[in-house]
């Protein structure tokens, strides 16, 4: 699915080169359930940025289900973000104005889906994540891990192959973060393939393979036993 040839990615700040990633290369395999871990300011966010197209490499090669990345448009990039990733946050980044239902909507408002159909896809999986209850809520009447939920339902509504998840549990409560990994291992049960960055072990821990970034190298790959 992901192959990365010594991606690099550096950023100029005043007169400073600043180098966040210097030469990661990776294969990622449909269905695979990744944790990358490393500590602050060793590339992670970085390079998640750079898998969901969301930012371009400096120098390397990145192919997406053998598509050259750097070939690509803005609009080509916008459109595999929207149709083939799936992504979820830390602080959640709902639509305080908009349901439940509606947040999970929007991605399929972009791909300009009918009304009728938005609802026939957003609500099967509303209630697939423990919500249907909870449909017509707005994010400020649920909890942390219910608007989780929600940004998870909203990550899936197009079928992607891959989903995203920086920080999935950090606004959490140990509770509602269990709750929201067991969800995620699941759906990686189902087949879609999950890449998690985060900081916290327990949660590598529930991952099949573990990567390990510092000072922009990946240091440790590991198949998680």
């Amino acid at each position: 699915m992901i192959e990365l040839t010594n991606i690099t990615k550096n950023y100029r700040i005043g007169e400073v080169d600043i180098t966040v990633l210097a030469g990661v290369s990776l294969s990622v395999t449909s269905g695979e359930l990744i944790a990358i871990m490393g500590p602050s300011g060793s590339g992670k966010s970085t390079l998640m940025n750079i898998i969901g197209c969301l930012d371009r490499p400096s120098t390397g090669t990145y192919l997406f289900e053998e598509r050259v990345i750097s070939d690509l448009t803005d609009d080509d990039l916008a459109l595999i973000r929207n149709r083939k990733i799936g992504f979820v946050f830390q602080t959640f980044n709902l639509l305080p104005r908009f349901t439940a239902l509606k947040n999970v909507e929007v991605p399929l408002i972009y791909s300009n889906i009918p009304a009728r159909l938005r609802r026939e896809k957003a609500v099967p999986l509303l209630q697939k994540v423990g919500l249907a209850d909870r449909m017509e809520h707005r994010p400020t009447e649920l909890s942390g891990g219910q608007q989780q939920r929600v940004a998870i339902a909203r990550a899936l509504v197009n079928d992607p192959p891959l989903l995203l998840a920086d920080e999935p549990t950090g606004n959490l409560d140990s509770r509602s973060g269990v709750e929201i990994l067991n969800l995620l291992t699941g759906l990686n049960q189902q087949g879609v393939t999950i890449i998690i960055v985060t900081h916290d072990q327990s949660v590598a821990a529930r991952c099949k393979r573990i990567i390990t970034l510092k000072d922009g190298l990946i240091v440790d790959d590991r198949v998680n036993a």
